[in-house]
């Protein structure tokens, strides 16, 4: 693949560019000597350190979408409201509205490559996933208002694939590592208060990614986009192409974190009666915040899901450079010096 350097593409912009994974293709982008923009809600001092222009907005502002995106020649759309609940009003605003002004931008001020971040949560339907690739159709039925609207973004995205503007999608599976602000802080949390158990038998299979693997497969999409007219219009699964027991990577996210492995399990009929009850409980409360436990996440705890990647080794030239393995070494090196930000 054709390298993304600063004679292809002069100015890139990366929407939520103060969150994990934007911070992480900031940066990549920036070690090539791109000029790199940021959309983000807030500014964020670590990318005023790596010489990213920071612009504070709102995905639902047209306008401010419309002033970032004018000069740029590759937009990286990563901004999205995550998670398992919610009104579903809160996750279209962000994830369907913006992904339509972020579109509507790059077509306005004749951006020609727009990259999408999105999830392989779009096709899961409640049924184990081993090995499949992107044929699989989108979820038939809303298995959480995050999917949902991710699908119907997606969707748009691909859409909107033309000429003028070359669009791509990538669905990064369970992105981890130094800086995660989810999957990592939240494990270790719950193994300190005890509360961590595996559902099922712990013994089904899961793919991941780690967060430098992720940024790399966006940089490809954007070159592929350049290079390759078969990857244009087209959503890409990427991982870390090794499928563990879920127990294994859970363990050696602890491990990294100088804690104990989980031992406790709970049956998967009764965690998902749990996340039922939670829900409903949270729902009549009126509660905002995130339940401890809801049916979808049991659903995707007990269930394989991974996927054959093929399709991003053969279109975008991804190969993961940084094996599990090696991940989980850097992320015990990150935690030992940044314990306090957990």
């Amino acid at each position: 693949m054709e390298e993304l350097t600063p004679d292809k593409a002069t100015t890139a912009l990366v929407t939520g560019g103060g969150g994990f994974l934007g911070h992480a293709i900031c940066k990549l982008l920036r070690t090539r000597g791109l000029a790199v923009r940021s959309f983000s809600r807030q500014a964020y001092s670590e990318l005023d350190d790596l010489g990213v222009d920071c612009i504070c907005g709102n995905l639902a502002d047209k306008d401010a979408i419309s002033s970032a995106c004018n000069g740029c020649d590759v937009v990286f759309h990563v901004a999205a409201k995550a998670g398992v609940w919610g009104k579903y009003e809160d996750y279209y605003v962000p994830n369907v509205v913006g992904t339509a002004n972020i579109i509507s931008a790059c077509r306005a001020h004749s951006v020609p490559r727009l990259v999408y971040t999105s999830s392989p949560s779009v096709v899961f339907n409640n049924k184990p996933i081993e090995g499949q690739n992107e044929s699989l159709p989108y979820a038939d039925k809303k298995r959480s208002n995050y999917s949902q609207t991710k699908a119907i973004a997606e969707k748009l995205v691909l859409t909107a694939n033309g000429p003028a503007l070359k669009t791509i999608a990538i669905r990064p599976h369970l992105i981890w590592g130094p800086r995660d602000n989810h999957i990592v802080p939240r494990l270790i949390a719950q193994a300190k208060a005890g509360k961590l158990r595996i559902v099922g038998d712990g013994r089904n299979k899961v793919d991941t990614i780690y967060i430098d693997n992720a940024a790399d497969a966006h940089l490809l999409a954007a070159e592929a986009l350049q290079t390759n007219g078969d990857a244009a219009g087209r959503a890409f699964f990427v991982s870390q192409d090794e499928p563990i027991a879920i127990a294994d990577i859970v363990n050696g996210i602890l491990r990294a974190a100088n804690l104990p492995p989980v031992t406790k399990r709970i049956p998967f009929t009764a965690a998902r009666i749990v996340g039922m009850l939670c829900e409903a409980w949270y729902y009549l409360l009126r509660l905002q915040s995130e339940p401890p436990m809801t049916r979808f996440v049991a659903e995707q705890l007990a269930k394989p899901h991974w996927f054959d990647i093929s399709a991003a080794r053969t279109e975008l030239g991804y190969t993961p450079r940084v094996s599990i393995t090696d991940g989980l070494r850097r992320l015990e090196d990150w935690l030992t010096t940044h314990e306090c930000q957990i």
